[in-house]
């Protein structure tokens, strides 16, 4: 996939999350918006994102979201919804990333928290995403949430150091519902 693959920001956020996740809203990816989560991308992440892949965030509906922290747009999740053989869905996370000053505040988590939510309500079972391997802090950030590696893949990204990236996904039984 290149540079519309998935990548993942590097997360500092500490377990428990707390402090900021009472100040933080999210608002859903729409034609009005996209802008925000362009400009996020940017700031976030090593990689230029192309037209489909913000198609794919809008189209995703509710599985795509920016995170406000005291009404400033400081993080955002984009998915997009695959449709399986036999024609189950999964939800493959493109991009998450808190900005710096924002990370540790609990709002990474709720943006995920978000995602495994609205995947229970609609019976998805499988969620995955890509991490560049160098890459420890979303490693152990999506650890900490029940993802696994679950592949490696040689040369993933075109333009960046190191080009090999790790899928990790997180199987969601019918009673992983959380409150």
């Amino acid at each position: 996939m290149g540079a519309g693959g998935g990548e993942v920001a590097k997360s500092k956020e500490k377990s428990g999350g707390g402090g900021g996740a009472e100040r933080t809203s999210l608002d859903g990816v729409r034609d009005k918006n996209v802008m925000q989560l362009k400009k996020l991308n940017t700031a976030l992440f090593p990689v230029r994102y192309n037209d489909k892949y913000y198609q794919d965030a809008i189209a995703s509906k509710d599985f795509s979201k920016l995170a406000y922290y005291s009404d400033i747009c400081v993080g955002a999740i984009a998915c997009r919804l695959e449709k399986k053989e036999g024609g189950a869905v999964r939800v493959y996370i493109m991009t998450l990333g808190v900005l710096a000053p924002y990370r540790g505040l609990g709002i990474g988590t709720k943006l995920l928290n978000h995602v495994f939510d609205l995947s229970a309500k609609q019976n998805i079972s499988e969620i995955y995403l890509h991490v560049q391997t160098n890459n420890d802090d979303a490693i152990t950030f999506y650890k900490k949430f029940g993802f696994e590696i679950t592949q490696k893949i040689h040369n993933y990204y075109m333009n960046i150091t190191p080009p090999d990236c790790y899928v990790l996904t997180k199987f969601i039984g019918q009673a992983a519902t959380k409150k």
